[in-house]
């Protein structure tokens, strides 16, 4: 279970996609979760999800925790097949839920009603990517592997 986890193939190519989807993410999660970067909050980002998006109370809070937690932990290379399946997930929630209406493109000249699911399917198969190798180089999970 420990390599299924932890397990790395110790290669450039995990520590590039784990820390493409880290630093995409937490922005998103900062301002999630701390308000930083213009962001809301937690406690305005929840009641936006579970009231505007309603959500329930315990998948608003995993929105944040993957996006902020998450985005640390790929950073760091710490259980990054973990949250990369998490972030699948967390992906395809979104594109369902909001962004699905809106069909493929990001709304880049204002003349859709929202933005499409492109950066959504970017960010699934990064972490398709580092779902299947692993964290990489540099990564707190090849230091536990070792031991």
């Amino acid at each position: 279970m420990k390599n299924e986890i932890f397990g790395t193939n110790n290669d450039w190519a995990g520590l590039v996609s784990r820390l493409t989807i880290g630093l995409i993410l937490f922005p998103h999660g900062a301002q999630k979760m701390l308000g930083w970067f213009g962001g809301p909050g937690f406690v305005s980002e929840m009641k936006f999800l579970t009231t505007s998006v309603n959500l329930y109370w315990i998948i608003a809070f995993l929105v944040i925790v993957i996006e902020f937690v998450g985005a640390l932990s790929l950073i760091a290379g710490f259980a990054s097949r973990l949250w990369a399946a998490m972030t699948i997930g967390l992906m395809l929630g979104i594109i369902v839920t909001v962004h699905f209406e809106n069909g493929f493109f990001m709304n880049w000249f204002g003349n859709q009603k929202g933005e499409g699911y492109e950066y959504h399917l970017l960010v699934i198969g990064l972490s398709i990517a580092t779902l299947l190798n692993g964290s990489g180089k540099f990564s707190l999970d090849g230091i536990i592997v070792k031991k």
